[in-house]
């Protein structure tokens, strides 16, 4: 009876073991954009830093406490937004020197969010804010000084990629 007990125990184990997680179901996706804005000189921001659409400057240029005289984007990724877990992105692919973090705070709405967002730089945080997310509508947070400039964050909500298919 014993064998036939952990014969039976051996089966069941791991399937309940790759049961489904539910902290960990997607529930949207995160699009962040670190850019570097500065009134001195653009090539302060470094060698990967790359131009900033006319239409973007336009847009970031359009916030008062915004506005400079040069900008480019330091990187961006895309990640997906896990309900219960905290979620990374790297805006300079291949180098850890800039780094956000985000968590679900609270469900607002159906298309809402509310995370709290951080940045790092070179494994240190230097901002913290909690932000709440409409798809299709970036928040953009204004960091801290950096190179002669100021870093801007730029984070926005989107579907996850595999609903909907």
């Amino acid at each position: 009876m014993k064998l036939i007990a952990m014969w039976l125990l051996c089966l069941l184990l791991p399937a309940s073991l790759m049961a489904a997680d539910p902290g960990r179901d997607e529930i949207s996706n995160v699009k962040v954009m670190v850019y570097h804005a500065t009134n001195g000189d653009p090539k302060v921001a470094g060698d990967k830093a790359l131009e900033v659409p006319q239409e973007t400057i336009k847009w970031l240029a359009s916030k008062e406490s915004l506005k400079f005289e040069h900008y480019r984007l330091l990187g961006t990724d895309s990640k997906p937004l896990y309900r219960s877990y905290e979620n990374w992105a790297q805006p300079i692919s291949g180098s850890d020197e800039i780094l956000c973090r985000f968590e679900v705070a609270s469900r607002l709405s159906k298309d809402s969010i509310r995370i709290d967002l951080e940045l790092w730089l070179s494994r240190k945080k230097i901002l913290k804010s909690g932000v709440a997310l409409t798809a299709g509508k970036p928040v953009v947070v204004l960091g801290p000084q950096w190179r002669g400039g100021r870093m801007i964050v730029s984070v926005e909500l989107a579907p996850p990629a595999n609903k909907g298919q």
